[in-house]
């Protein structure tokens, strides 16, 4: 009777790892924040096979209970579940994985601003920068291209007979001789004060920009200016503020 009951509970137990121990159709789905879903690789670390998922995240593959199954990608974090009996009897097994974080290695910005078109070689010297006034004035050029019909007329391109007519070659030219003189107008503001006028050169300070005016067109004390020649600039100031008063004075100002 004892040898009975030893058989019949070793018959169970041999039962149920039998059970246990068959391969499962499983199905599953991997849900992680990453648009790659079809790129994630599933490894049954037991059998030594793998399969992927699909871009929805969905996979499929034969199971046992105690399988470990590895996710695997170069966008997750390496994941491993173990199969449990509970996992066999659900529909779709969910997994959750994290995304892999990719630490970027220290930005260096190197300054290229030395590399251009003379360091190339490909000029010579620096392209002149022009301003709008000028830029204006090259389109409406009096010489802007030589054509062998214009040859009677020196070569002049169509545009600049027409803007010479017209006038407007005239009028852009004046704009870039205004243009000129605001932009050394504010070289000047830029390194003498108004208080270097007013108390150094006795203008009154009603009449400084006046005598902004006045000065601008000095072409003595403009070439001083471009050249930095401070000490120069002073001396020729002091001579031009001298004559401005005067005028002032003659003008009952």
């Amino acid at each position: 009777m004892k040898f009975k009951i030893f058989f019949l509970f070793v018959f169970i137990q041999s039962l149920g790892f039998g059970q246990s121990a068959e391969l499962t159709f499983l199905r599953g789905r991997i849900i992680c924040p990453i648009k790659e879903l079809g790129e994630v690789n599933i490894f049954n670390l037991r059998s030594e096979t793998v399969t992927n998922s699909n871009e929805s995240g969905n996979y499929s593959l034969f199971v046992k209970v105690g399988d470990t199954l590895e996710f695997k990608s170069l966008q997750i974090e390496t994941h491993k579940i173990v199969i449990s009996e509970t996992d066999l009897t659900k529909p779709l097994l969910v997994t959750n994985l994290i995304p892999k974080t990719i630490d970027l290695s220290e930005v260096e910005i190197k300054d290229y601003s030395h590399i251009n078109a003379v360091s190339l070689r490909i000029l010579e010297k620096p392209a002149k920068k022009y301003t709008p006034a000028e830029r204006r004035l090259r389109t409406a050029e009096t010489f802007h291209w030589y054509s062998p019909l214009l040859i009677p007329l020196g070569g002049m391109s169509v545009d600049g007979i027409l803007n010479s007519i017209s006038g407007r070659t005239a009028m852009l030219q004046k704009e870039l001789a205004i243009e000129k003189k605001e932009r050394m107008m504010v070289k000047i503001e830029n390194q003498f004060t108004n208080d270097y006028f007013i108390k150094k050169l006795k203008i009154p300070e009603e009449y400084v920009k006046g005598f902004l005016y006045y000065i601008v067109d000095d072409t003595k004390l403009i070439t001083f200016i471009n050249e930095k020649n401070k000490g120069m600039a002073n001396f020729r100031l002091s001579e031009l503020a001298t004559d401005y008063l005067t005028l002032l004075k003659n003008n009952g100002k």
